[in-house]
C-alpha cells in the first residue's frame, strides 16, 4: 500500500488479537498476512518469523517500534524487548488512534488537517488505565484529542463478563438504578447464587474495571433483547443481534450526548426505553433495529457537536463495530445528509487486523 507520506522504515507490531504487522519502505506500507490472537508460544513464534520473513523479502532494517500501549501484549512485550536488545528506538500507540490513522493512510489522507475520528471496537487500553472501545477522537497522525467517549460502565469481573452478556446487561441495570426484574431475560439467564455475587461484587467495587466499549454496549443490548446470554465466539451476541433488525423499522433509543459533562455519551436513557419496550412485549427484531438506529444518529449528533466547536467537517470511522454493516449503512447516510465527507476502510479490515497501519505512520510522524 502507498502511504501519504515518506516515513523512515517502521515495524509497527499490532494488537493482541487478529494480529498482524506492518513494515515501511520509502513510501509503502507492507501489511502481513493474518497472524491470529497472540495468546501463546506458537502463535508468537509464526509472528516473529513472519516479522523475519518479511524483514528479509522487502530488504528492510526497521529504524524505530511501533507498539500498542498495552503493557501485557506479547507484540508489545516483543517490541519493548527487541528495542532494549538493537537499540531501536520505540514508541507506544494508543489503540483507537491507530484505528483512525490507519483508515486515513488506507485513504491517502495526509494528515495535515485534523478529523473527526469515530472508533467503535470490543477493547483498547486507554490513557487512563480504563478499557475504551466508544470513543470520539479529533485526530491527525501526529495525535489525538479525545472530545467524547461512550460513558464508563463496570465490567464486573472483566472476561467474565465478556464471555456472559448478560452479566454486562445487569450492570447496565445496576448503574440505571433499574431492577433486576426475573422475568428479564438476562436476569433468568443466572442463578441465584451468580446474581447474589454479582451484585455484591457491583456494590462493593470488587474487581470491576471500567469500560466506554461500544462492543460491550452491544453485548448488553442483545443480552436485554433476549438474544444471547453467554457467547461461544468473539462478538457472537452483537452479530446475532444485528440478524434480527426489523428494516422497517423507523424507531430510535435517545442517548445523552453532554459536551459540559467531559463529553461523556450516555446509554442510560436508552436502556430505560428499552426495558420499558420489553415490558410492554415489543419484539427482539424492533428493539434491535430501534438500538441501532439510535447509536447511528447519536454518531451524527456528536459529530455534529464536534464540528460547531473544531469547524471540521471530515469524518473515519474505524474499529470492529463497523464491521457491522447494518449500524454502517444506517450512519453513512445520515452523516452524507448533515454535510460531513466520510472516510471508510475499503481495502483493510476496520477491526485489529488494520491496527499496525495506523501505528506505522503515526510513529512515521513521530520519527520522521
Amino acid at each position: 500500500m502507498q502511504l501519504p507520506f515518506e516515513p523512515p522504515s517502521i515495524l509497527a507490531t499490532g494488537g493482541e488479537l487478529k494480529n498482524a504487522f506492518c513494515l515501511t519502505r520509502d513510501r509503502y506500507a507492507f501489511l502481513s498476512h493474518h497472524i491470529g490472537d497472540m495468546e501463546n508460544f506458537e502463535t508468537l513464534r509464526s509472528f516473529e518469523e513472519g516479522v523475519e520473513h518479511f524483514e528479509r523479502l522487502f530488504r528492510i532494517q526497521p529504524a524505530a517500534l511501533a507498539y500498542d500501549l498495552h503493557p501485557d501484549y506479547m507484540a508489545t512485550r516483543y517490541a519493548l524487548a527487541r528495542s532494549e536488545r538493537e537499540g531501536i528506538p520505540a514508541c507506544g500507540v494508543q489503540h483507537h488512534h491507530a484505528h483512525i490513522a490507519a483508515c486515513m493512510a488506507e485513504n491517502g489522507l495526509p494528515g495535515d488537517q485534523p478529523l473527526i475520528g469515530v472508533s467503535f471496537d470490543g477493547a483498547g487500553y486507554g490513557e487512563d488505565g480504563a478499557i475504551w472501545g466508544g470513543e470520539f477522537f479529533v485526530a491527525d497522525y501526529r495525535g489525538y484529542l479525545r472530545t467524547h467517549h461512550l460513558a464508563y460502565a463496570p465490567l464486573p469481573g472483566g472476561d467474565v463478563s465478556v464471555r456472559k452478556p448478560a452479566r454486562l446487561a445487569l450492570s447496565y441495570l445496576w448503574q440505571a438504578g433499574l431492577d433486576w426484574d426475573p422475568v428479564l431475560p438476562c436476569t433468568a439467564a443466572l442463578d441465584e447464587e451468580e446474581l447474589r455475587l454479582l451484585r455484591a461484587q457491583l456494590d462493593q467495587g470488587i474487581n470491576v474495571p471500567v469500560t466506554s466499549s461500544m462492543g460491550r454496549l452491544f453485548d448488553a443490548i442483545a443480552a436485554l433483547a433476549g438474544v444471547r446470554q453467554q457467547v461461544n465466539y468473539e462478538a457472537q451476541a452483537a452479530i446475532e443481534l444485528e440478524t434480527l433488525v426489523d428494516p422497517d423499522e423507523t424507531g430510535a433509543y435517545e442517548f445523552d450526548t453532554c459536551w459540559e459533562d467531559l463529553g461523556m455519551v450516555n446509554p442510560i436513557p436508552a436502556i430505560r426505553s428499552l426495558v420499558n419496550d420489553l415490558h410492554s412485549g415489543v419484539t427482539a427484531p424492533v428493539i434491535a433495529a430501534r438500538f441501532h438506529n439510535g447509536v447511528a444518529r447519536m454518531v451524527v449528533d456528536v459529530c455534529k457537536c464536534i464540528r460547531t466547536r473544531q469547524g471540521i467537517s471530515q469524518v473515519a470511522l474505524s474499529g470492529g463495530v463497523w464491521q457491522n454493516v447494518t449500524l454502517l449503512h444506517k450512519t453513512l447516510p445520515l452523516l452524507d445528509e448533515a454535510g460531513f465527507a466520510v472516510w471508510v476502510h475499503k481495502q483493510t479490515p476496520p477491526n485489529d487486523g488494520s491496527l499496525a497501519l495506523g501505528q506505522a505512520v503515526i510513529a512515521g510522524t513521530k520519527f520522521g
